[in-house]
């Protein structure tokens, strides 16, 4: 891997430029932390994250099964060192999340006698859980992800036990209650693959929705989960401006760029998929070649051209992890590949990528 101008050969690198320097007239900049870094046992990554970075989202540590794993137990020890090093670092901390169909407890939705609970007694849970994550970072965490991937492919609203139990309005609740207990904070909603028109569509009748009942939504997150080949720059550049103009902004939630063999056509990231390991589709074992490094580079390149013309309606960019070695693409859709789908390499070092992004903002 080529080192760029202005850097050592032995990690970390300290680039000349920096992305929040770089982009700090257009919209945050922003990464994802596992525990390694809030609790600083990975130094080098800590330091990429404090040079490079102004906005912080959490991997897996305010998600429910992490923070309240057992009825009438909450467990914050991870997730209070996560919002002190945002607040040691002077970044804006983003809340991920509360409401999902994923990495929630069976408990939640179940009776001591295991029967499924009623309506009142989940949104009761629902409240009770909001009130106290929400009210424990109260302004401190800037903004939330309330629900997360609420929508089928065709943007149908997705049949999972929050929506079985409670009903449709369990978005709209959820959105309430964490504007009740911390009016400041921005709330957003987040999913993959809404450049696709059909998913799109019922994103923005979600939103609408919400507006409707008085919910200030304040972004829509594209999650950002890309292939080379998809979505193309006029369909990132068309989904950011039908988003705008309902009147909200838009953030790249969770970019990274996946560039290994595909197992299936979709487009998505459902954390539940999984496919049987087979060496062909882990092509890049031993290292990503320089073709692939300079194809990868000019791709985010462009996506981030496309971004950086819509920079008035951006609130933030983030990618999802640090280097390489902590991508959750290296165990997803298949276990243990190697994925190169960030800025930064397994060496803590800046690859191609990286200056692409940075020539985008020139």
């Amino acid at each position: 891997m080529a080192v760029l101008a202005g850097c050592a050969t032995q990690p970390p690198c300290t680039p000349s430029t920096t992305l929040k320097d770089a982009f700090k007239n257009d919209f945050l900049v922003g990464t994802a932390l596992n525990e390694s870094e809030y609790e600083g046992t990975d130094p080098k990554a800590v330091a990429i994250v404090q040079q490079q970075f102004n906005s912080i989202s959490p991997e897996n540590c305010l998600k429910w099964e992490s923070v309240h794993p057992r009825q009438g137990e909450y467990d914050f020890s991870d997730a209070d060192q996560y919002v002190a090093f945002g607040e040691t670092n002077h970044m804006f901390i983003v809340g991920h999340n509360l409401i999902w169909h994923q990495q929630t407890p069976e408990w939640v939705f179940q009776g001591t006698n295991g029967n499924t609970i009623s309506r009142d007694a989940l949104i009761a849970r629902m409240r009770d859980h909001i009130f106290t994550v929400v009210g424990r970072y109260k302004g401190r965490i800037g903004g939330w992800d309330v629900v997360n991937e609420a929508l089928n492919e065709d943007g149908t609203l997705r049949t999972d036990k929050w929506d079985t139990i409670i009903g449709d309005d369990y978005v709209v609740l959820a959105y309430q209650f964490v504007h009740e207990a911390d009016p400041g904070a921005q709330l957003y909603y987040n999913d993959y693959s809404l450049e696709n028109k059909p998913k799109r569509k019922g994103a923005i009748a979600l939103i609408k929705k919400l507006q409707a009942a008085g919910i200030p939504i304040y972004a829509v997150g594209l999650q950002g989960h890309y292939k080379m080949d998809w979505p193309t720059t006029g369909q990132l550049n068309k989904t950011i401006k039908e988003f705008t103009a309902l009147g909200i902004k838009v953030s790249i939630s969770e970019l990274d760029i996946d560039l290994l063999p595909q197992p299936s056509k979709a487009q998505g990231a459902e954390v539940s998929m999984n496919y049987k390991y087979q060496a062909k589709m882990n092509p890049y074992a031993n290292g990503l070649p320089d073709s692939k490094q300079r194809a990868l580079a000019k791709r985010y390149e462009k996506l981030f051209k496309v971004l950086v013309a819509n920079r008035q309606n951006l609130q933030r960019v983030t990618f999802w992890g640090v280097t390489d070695s902590q991508s959750w693409l290296n165990n997803w859709p298949i276990f243990g590949r190697k994925s190169y789908p960030l800025l930064f390499g397994r060496d803590y070092q800046p690859k191609p990528a990286f200056q692409a992004v940075l020539s985008a903002a020139n």
